[in-house]
């Protein structure tokens, strides 16, 4: 009955454990490290699907953001992308730079990190 009742707990840690998500490190070039929220992201620093970019990419428009990119601007582009976010969706970036997180495919803007605004 013990045998029983531990296996069923072990199969329980182990499902809420992979159930949930482990956000992996932003590294910008300023050597800032900090984590993704986990809702953003999925994978590693290698295969992720946040990673920051640069800030040719970004324009700040009135209300929020225009957001362009090509093959090579984001590890998952394979195709030019065009995104507009309020900028009441921007999450914070914590080292001053602006991020994306694409899932669950290229043409789903999933979250933005970008620097606080000052005017």
């Amino acid at each position: 009955m013990r045998g029983i009742l531990m296996g069923m707990v072990i199969a329980f840690v182990s499902c809420v454990y992979a159930g949930s998500a482990a956000a992996h490190e932003a590294h910008s070039p300023k050597g800032v490290t900090w984590k993704y929220d986990g809702f953003c992201c999925n994978g590693d620093n290698m295969t992720g699907d946040c990673q920051m970019i640069s800030t040719k990419n970004v324009k700040i428009i009135k209300g929020g953001y225009e957001i362009s990119l090509g093959p090579g601007d984001h590890r998952l582009i394979t195709r030019p992308h065009h995104f507009m976010l309020p900028q009441s969706q921007a999450r914070r970036s914590q080292d001053e730079e602006y991020h994306l997180c694409l899932y669950p495919t290229e043409d789903t803007l999933r979250c933005f990190y970008a620097p606080d605004m000052s005017y």
